[in-house]
């Protein structure tokens, strides 16, 4: 029992929450086309979205404790690791197979979708599953790789790997709509890795912080913001969607703030701490907005 608290604390539960949240807009935009899809295949397809997730972190955790990352970062609760393997590291093996586990039932489903949708979710599903398995081993020693990595997961691969799976078509609209989580996401991860910079340089990793610095790295995080919020106006216009869609910018409440503090306190932990809570919330409520828009038209 001790072991299963631990493995599920190592995959992050909370934050399975933005998984949830990017196939509820694939769904929504394919309800939005008038798409008669199968709940059983929603399901399933949520169930692979979270199961990859899940795969990633409990990687990540598990190759983190050992490299000893994880004993050397200040924990937050947006940075430095869950702490799991941390207060018990006799689950470490536990927590690889459970790893094993989301990636073989990740396998089957990818599988089972091939077969009955068609070869097109293919290559979606072979580079989601390369992001899963060299996130942490190799990705983060790549900085632009790592910079825009999460957000190709969360972003076009997760939303167009749905929308095909619901629809059996790609659509240029969900591809439009992706680049909004591809933008937040990778923000996501990225102001992430400030409270851990000192750290993961011990061990290795050389994220875009490393290679240009964090003051342009914030100013990267700014522009990404930006590109989100831009993408999501031009996808309204260009694809002539309701205007009513455009309660999604009420989310501006909470990102100018979060940019504001970001640039100027980047550097002091404690003023830097609402910065990366409202990073999470931006990123779990602006597919989620979208999404309800989409279903209420």
């Amino acid at each position: 029992m001790h072991n299963f608290k631990t493995v599920l604390m190592a995959a992050r539960p909370n934050f399975l929450l933005l998984s949830v949240s990017v196939v509820l807009l694939a769904a929504a935009l394919a309800s939005y086309e008038g798409v008669n899809w199968s709940w059983w295949v929603f399901v399933i397809t949520l169930l692979g979205a979270v199961l990859a997730h899940a795969a990633v972190n409990l990687l990540n955790e598990y190759q983190d404790n050992l490299s000893g990352l994880d004993f050397m970062t200040d924990k937050t609760p947006f940075s430095g690791g869950s702490g799991a393997l941390q207060a018990n590291p006799l689950a470490s093996q536990a927590v690889l197979n459970a790893f094993k586990l989301c990636l073989l039932l990740l396998v089957v489903i990818g599988g089972n979708f091939i077969y009955l949708k068609g070869w097109q979710i293919l290559p979606i599903g072979l580079v989601g599953l390369l992001i899963v398995i060299f996130y942490t081993s190799k990705i983060t020693k790549s900085p632009w790789l790592c910079l825009i990595s999460p957000g190709l997961a969360f972003g076009p691969l997760m939303i167009l790997g749905s929308y095909f799976v619901l629809t059996g078509e790609l659509s240029w609209l969900a591809f439009s709509l992706s680049l909004v989580p591809f933008f937040l996401v990778n923000n996501l991860l990225l102001l992430n890795q400030i409270p851990d910079l000192k750290a993961d340089e011990k061990v290795g990793r050389y994220n875009i912080l490393m290679k240009l610095g964090v003051r342009n790295g914030i100013y990267i995080f700014a522009t990404f913001e930006f590109l989100a919020f831009a993408s999501f106006v031009l996808s309204v216009y260009a694809f002539n969607l309701p205007i009513t869609l455009f309660w999604v910018l009420t989310l501006l409440i909470v990102v100018i703030p979060m940019v504001i503090i970001a640039l100027r306190d980047y550097d002091n932990a404690s003023k830097f701490m609402p910065a990366l809570a409202m990073n999470v919330i931006s990123n779990l409520l602006a597919p989620f907005f979208i999404a309800v828009g989409l279903w209420l038209n």
